[in-house]
Protein backbone atom coordinates (compact mmCIF):
# COMPACT_ATOMS: atom_id res chain seq x y z
CA UNK A 1 0.00 0.00 0.00
CA UNK A 2 1.14 3.19 -0.79
CA UNK A 3 1.82 6.03 1.49
CA UNK A 4 -0.96 8.28 0.59
CA UNK A 5 -3.41 5.31 0.18
CA UNK A 6 -2.42 4.20 3.76
CA UNK A 7 -2.90 8.11 5.21
CA UNK A 8 -6.46 7.77 3.21
CA UNK A 9 -7.29 4.89 4.89
CA UNK A 10 -6.29 6.67 8.25
CA UNK A 11 -9.06 9.40 7.44
CA UNK A 12 -11.25 7.58 6.90
CA UNK A 13 -11.02 5.67 9.79
CA UNK A 14 -10.83 8.97 11.90
CA UNK A 15 -14.17 9.99 10.16
CA UNK A 16 -15.88 7.25 10.55
CA UNK A 17 -15.34 6.06 14.30
CA UNK A 18 -14.11 10.02 15.75
CA UNK A 19 -10.70 8.80 16.62
CA UNK A 20 -8.27 5.53 16.10
CA UNK A 21 -5.40 4.47 17.91
CA UNK A 22 -1.72 3.89 16.77
CA UNK A 23 -1.74 0.10 18.01
CA UNK A 24 -5.67 -0.34 16.29
CA UNK A 25 -3.75 1.26 12.71
CA UNK A 26 -0.86 -0.95 13.16
CA UNK A 27 -2.49 -4.51 12.84
CA UNK A 28 -5.53 -2.95 10.53
CA UNK A 29 -2.80 -1.30 8.04
CA UNK A 30 0.11 -3.95 9.23
CA UNK A 31 2.91 -1.63 9.35
CA UNK A 32 5.08 -0.62 12.21
CA UNK A 33 4.55 1.88 15.21
CA UNK A 34 7.00 4.33 13.79
CA UNK A 35 5.15 4.17 10.39
CA UNK A 36 1.49 5.39 11.46
CA UNK A 37 3.15 7.72 13.89
CA UNK A 38 4.90 9.61 10.53
CA UNK A 39 1.38 9.57 8.88
CA UNK A 40 -0.30 11.18 12.13
CA UNK A 41 1.98 13.84 11.83
CA UNK A 42 2.17 14.13 7.86
CA UNK A 43 -1.78 14.01 8.53
CA UNK A 44 -2.09 16.49 11.41
CA UNK A 45 0.37 19.20 9.69
CA UNK A 46 -1.80 18.98 6.48
CA UNK A 47 -4.96 19.95 8.97
CA UNK A 48 -6.75 16.49 7.87
CA UNK A 49 -6.76 15.24 11.50
CA UNK A 50 -5.28 16.16 14.79
CA UNK A 51 -2.47 13.90 16.11
CA UNK A 52 -2.92 13.03 20.40
CA UNK A 53 -0.79 10.87 22.86
CA UNK A 54 -1.66 7.31 21.35
CA UNK A 55 -3.54 8.38 18.40
CA UNK A 56 -5.87 10.80 16.23
CA UNK A 57 -8.74 12.19 16.61
CA UNK A 58 -11.12 14.92 14.17
CA UNK A 59 -9.68 18.04 13.27
CA UNK A 60 -13.04 19.67 13.40
CA UNK A 61 -13.75 23.25 13.51
CA UNK A 62 -17.37 24.21 13.70
CA UNK A 63 -16.94 27.10 11.64
CA UNK A 64 -14.39 26.55 9.58
CA UNK A 65 -15.61 26.37 5.90
CA UNK A 66 -13.58 25.07 3.05
CA UNK A 67 -13.53 26.59 0.15
CA UNK A 68 -14.84 25.04 -3.15
CA UNK A 69 -11.05 23.94 -4.40
CA UNK A 70 -10.15 22.82 -1.52
CA UNK A 71 -13.23 20.31 -1.11
CA UNK A 72 -13.70 19.41 -4.38
CA UNK A 73 -10.45 17.36 -4.65
CA UNK A 74 -11.72 15.12 -1.50
CA UNK A 75 -14.15 11.99 -2.20
CA UNK A 76 -14.15 12.38 -6.02
CA UNK A 77 -15.10 8.51 -6.64
CA UNK A 78 -17.95 8.56 -4.05
CA UNK A 79 -18.61 12.20 -5.40
CA UNK A 80 -19.60 10.39 -9.14
CA UNK A 81 -20.99 7.37 -7.73
CA UNK A 82 -23.74 9.81 -6.25
CA UNK A 83 -24.00 11.85 -8.79
CA UNK A 84 -25.06 9.17 -10.97
CA UNK A 85 -27.35 7.50 -9.07
CA UNK A 86 -28.84 10.49 -8.21
CA UNK A 87 -29.41 11.99 -11.58
CA UNK A 88 -31.36 8.43 -12.25
CA UNK A 89 -34.07 10.02 -9.78
CA UNK A 90 -35.07 12.73 -12.32
CA UNK A 91 -37.66 12.68 -14.86
CA UNK A 92 -37.19 14.90 -17.93
CA UNK A 93 -39.53 17.60 -17.88
CA UNK A 94 -39.24 18.31 -13.92
CA UNK A 95 -38.81 21.47 -11.82
CA UNK A 96 -35.33 20.90 -9.58
CA UNK A 97 -33.77 23.33 -7.57
CA UNK A 98 -29.77 22.14 -7.17
CA UNK A 99 -27.83 23.78 -3.78
CA UNK A 100 -24.27 24.73 -3.84
CA UNK A 101 -21.69 22.41 -3.23
CA UNK A 102 -18.95 20.06 -4.81
CA UNK A 103 -21.05 16.89 -4.99
CA UNK A 104 -24.24 18.89 -6.32
CA UNK A 105 -21.48 20.18 -8.64
CA UNK A 106 -20.90 17.03 -9.91
CA UNK A 107 -24.43 16.16 -9.78
CA UNK A 108 -24.93 19.19 -12.20
CA UNK A 109 -22.46 17.41 -14.62
CA UNK A 110 -24.68 14.06 -14.41
CA UNK A 111 -28.21 16.18 -15.01
CA UNK A 112 -26.78 17.80 -17.99
CA UNK A 113 -28.17 15.11 -19.93
CA UNK A 114 -31.60 15.02 -18.77
CA UNK A 115 -34.13 16.97 -21.17
CA UNK A 116 -36.61 19.54 -20.36
CA UNK A 117 -35.29 20.09 -16.96
CA UNK A 118 -35.55 23.52 -15.00
CA UNK A 119 -33.14 23.92 -12.28
CA UNK A 120 -32.65 26.74 -10.01
CA UNK A 121 -29.37 27.05 -8.29
CA UNK A 122 -27.79 28.99 -5.65
CA UNK A 123 -24.02 28.20 -7.09
CA UNK A 124 -22.21 29.68 -10.24
CA UNK A 125 -20.63 26.21 -10.22
CA UNK A 126 -23.42 24.62 -10.50
CA UNK A 127 -24.67 26.73 -13.20
CA UNK A 128 -21.81 26.47 -15.22
CA UNK A 129 -22.13 22.81 -15.72
CA UNK A 130 -25.41 23.78 -17.89
CA UNK A 131 -24.12 25.60 -20.43
CA UNK A 132 -25.29 23.84 -23.53
CA UNK A 133 -23.27 21.15 -25.55
CA UNK A 134 -24.31 18.86 -28.01
CA UNK A 135 -26.32 16.37 -26.25
CA UNK A 136 -27.95 18.70 -23.78
CA UNK A 137 -31.91 19.07 -23.91
CA UNK A 138 -32.97 22.61 -23.77
CA UNK A 139 -32.91 22.94 -20.67
CA UNK A 140 -33.79 26.18 -18.13
CA UNK A 141 -31.46 27.23 -15.56
CA UNK A 142 -32.00 30.13 -12.62
CA UNK A 143 -29.51 31.68 -10.74
CA UNK A 144 -30.66 33.29 -7.49
CA UNK A 145 -28.29 35.81 -7.27
CA UNK A 146 -26.88 36.67 -3.44
CA UNK A 147 -23.43 37.01 -1.98
CA UNK A 148 -20.98 34.28 -2.29
CA UNK A 149 -19.68 32.61 0.04
CA UNK A 150 -15.61 30.71 0.54
CA UNK A 151 -17.71 27.45 -0.89
CA UNK A 152 -19.26 29.28 -4.23
CA UNK A 153 -22.76 29.24 -2.57
CA UNK A 154 -24.82 32.53 -3.08
CA UNK A 155 -26.74 33.19 -0.13
CA UNK A 156 -28.01 36.16 1.79
CA UNK A 157 -31.89 38.42 1.53
CA UNK A 158 -31.50 37.98 -2.65
CA UNK A 159 -31.09 34.48 -2.51
CA UNK A 160 -34.01 33.76 -0.19
CA UNK A 161 -36.49 35.74 -1.61
CA UNK A 162 -35.75 34.72 -4.92
CA UNK A 163 -35.95 30.78 -3.78
CA UNK A 164 -38.93 31.38 -1.85
CA UNK A 165 -40.62 33.18 -4.55
CA UNK A 166 -40.31 29.71 -6.51
CA UNK A 167 -42.08 25.95 -5.88
CA UNK A 168 -39.67 22.62 -7.47
CA UNK A 169 -41.09 19.88 -7.77
CA UNK A 170 -37.29 18.11 -6.31
CA UNK A 171 -34.83 20.04 -4.41
CA UNK A 172 -31.10 18.23 -4.25
CA UNK A 173 -29.36 19.29 -1.02
CA UNK A 174 -25.39 19.02 -0.74
CA UNK A 175 -25.11 19.14 3.16
CA UNK A 176 -21.40 19.63 5.14
CA UNK A 177 -22.53 17.28 7.64
CA UNK A 178 -24.99 15.00 8.82
CA UNK A 179 -25.57 13.90 12.64
CA UNK A 180 -28.26 11.93 14.36
CA UNK A 181 -28.53 14.70 17.12
CA UNK A 182 -27.48 18.22 15.14
CA UNK A 183 -29.24 16.79 11.90
CA UNK A 184 -27.76 18.39 8.56
CA UNK A 185 -25.55 21.51 9.00
CA UNK A 186 -23.64 23.98 7.77
CA UNK A 187 -20.50 26.06 8.89
CA UNK A 188 -22.20 29.45 7.37
CA UNK A 189 -25.19 30.90 8.99
CA UNK A 190 -26.58 33.09 5.26
CA UNK A 191 -26.38 29.44 3.82
CA UNK A 192 -28.79 27.53 6.64
CA UNK A 193 -31.14 30.26 6.11
CA UNK A 194 -30.55 30.19 2.53
CA UNK A 195 -31.20 26.04 2.83
CA UNK A 196 -33.83 26.77 4.53
CA UNK A 197 -35.62 28.09 2.15
CA UNK A 198 -34.80 25.55 -0.42
CA UNK A 199 -36.46 22.69 2.43
CA UNK A 200 -39.92 24.94 2.29
CA UNK A 201 -40.71 25.18 -1.18
CA UNK A 202 -39.73 21.92 -2.72
CA UNK A 203 -42.12 18.89 -3.22
CA UNK A 204 -39.14 16.25 -2.99
CA UNK A 205 -35.91 16.43 -1.00
CA UNK A 206 -33.24 14.51 -2.04
CA UNK A 207 -30.26 14.95 0.43
CA UNK A 208 -26.29 13.72 -1.29
CA UNK A 209 -24.16 13.49 0.86
CA UNK A 210 -20.90 11.25 1.12
CA UNK A 211 -19.87 8.01 3.98
CA UNK A 212 -17.37 11.31 5.39
CA UNK A 213 -19.93 13.75 6.07
CA UNK A 214 -21.53 11.25 9.06
CA UNK A 215 -21.08 12.48 12.33
CA UNK A 216 -19.44 15.95 10.99
CA UNK A 217 -21.30 18.63 12.59
CA UNK A 218 -21.07 22.65 10.93
CA UNK A 219 -22.15 25.40 13.14
CA UNK A 220 -25.54 25.58 11.79
CA UNK A 221 -28.29 23.10 11.57
CA UNK A 222 -30.93 24.00 8.89
CA UNK A 223 -32.98 20.36 9.13
CA UNK A 224 -33.46 17.00 10.75
CA UNK A 225 -32.34 13.82 9.01
CA UNK A 226 -36.02 13.12 8.43
CA UNK A 227 -36.24 16.26 6.47
CA UNK A 228 -35.00 14.06 3.57
CA UNK A 229 -37.36 12.34 1.66
CA UNK A 230 -34.49 10.42 -0.20
CA UNK A 231 -30.94 9.78 0.88
CA UNK A 232 -28.11 9.39 -1.34
CA UNK A 233 -25.15 7.68 0.43
CA UNK A 234 -21.98 5.90 -1.39
CA UNK A 235 -21.87 2.37 0.09
CA UNK A 236 -18.78 2.96 2.57
CA UNK A 237 -21.42 4.24 5.34
CA UNK A 238 -20.61 2.65 8.91
CA UNK A 239 -23.15 0.05 9.37
CA UNK A 240 -24.78 1.30 12.40
CA UNK A 241 -25.31 4.21 10.58
CA UNK A 242 -26.74 2.80 7.79
CA UNK A 243 -29.08 1.33 10.33
CA UNK A 244 -30.03 4.40 11.86
CA UNK A 245 -30.18 6.40 8.67
CA UNK A 246 -32.57 3.58 7.18
CA UNK A 247 -35.19 4.48 10.42
CA UNK A 248 -35.25 7.96 10.13
CA UNK A 249 -34.68 8.70 6.76
CA UNK A 250 -37.69 8.47 4.05
CA UNK A 251 -35.63 6.27 1.95
CA UNK A 252 -31.86 5.17 1.80
CA UNK A 253 -29.78 4.61 -1.21
CA UNK A 254 -26.17 3.51 -1.37
CA UNK A 255 -24.28 4.35 -4.23
CA UNK A 256 -21.90 1.64 -5.28
CA UNK A 257 -18.18 2.82 -4.95
CA UNK A 258 -16.67 -0.39 -2.89
CA UNK A 259 -19.42 -2.59 -3.86
CA UNK A 260 -21.00 -3.99 -7.04
CA UNK A 261 -24.96 -3.30 -6.56
CA UNK A 262 -26.19 -0.01 -5.11
CA UNK A 263 -29.16 -0.95 -2.74
CA UNK A 264 -32.30 0.95 -1.82
CA UNK A 265 -34.11 1.12 1.73
CA UNK A 266 -37.47 2.61 2.50
CA UNK A 267 -39.40 2.60 5.63
CA UNK A 268 -42.01 0.11 4.47
CA UNK A 269 -39.15 -2.70 3.94
CA UNK A 270 -37.82 -2.33 7.78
Amino acid sequence: MLARQRQARIVDEVRRHGGVRVSDLTSLLDVSDMTVRRDLEELDRRGLLQKVHGGAVLASNSAEEPGFEAKSVRERREKDALAEVAAGLVRPGQALAVSAGTTTRALATALSAVPGITVVTNSVRVAEAFEPTAGSGAQTVVLTGGVRTPSDALVGPLADAAIRSLHVDVLFLGVHGMDPVAGFTTPNLAEAETNRAFLAHAQKVIVVADHTKWRTVGLCSFGPLSAADVLVTDDGIDPEARMLLEETVGELVLAPVGQADAGRVGKDEL
